[in-house]
């Protein structure tokens, strides 16, 4: 009883704490503002879209586009401008590659 009651504890903090996000359509209802830069050495955090929920991270850069607000852990809209930005991302085309690179900006997306 007492190793079921820690499975469910373990796989509950893991589908809450997964990086699923949600692409809202003002800024006035995003979490987090994000901007995409067109160099790796620019961004904050390099992000790999993965195609199922189960692959997405634990705020390590795999993230999980969902069709619905209320999925998302958070909502973010893409700004036009850097300096409207809360973070600065990049997307990369390996798995491997995500993460962050500047860790002062990992607490935005808990």
């Amino acid at each position: 009883m007492k190793n079921i009651f820690l499975l469910l504890a373990v796989i509950t903090f893991i589908s809450v704490s997964a990086q699923k996000v949600y692409t809202v359509d003002y800024s006035s209802q995003a979490d987090v503002k994000v901007y995409v830069v067109k160099y790796e050495s620019q961004a904050d955090l390099k992000v790999y879209k993965v195609k199922y929920e189960s692959q997405a991270g634990d705020n390590n850069g795999k993230w999980y586009f969902t069709d619905y607000a209320s999925q998302a852990k958070k909502k973010v809209y893409f700004v036009d401008y850097e300096s409207q930005a809360d973070i600065k991302i990049y997307f990369v085309d390996y798995e491997s590659q995500a993460g962050w690179r500047n860790n002062s900006k990992r607490h935005l997306m808990y």
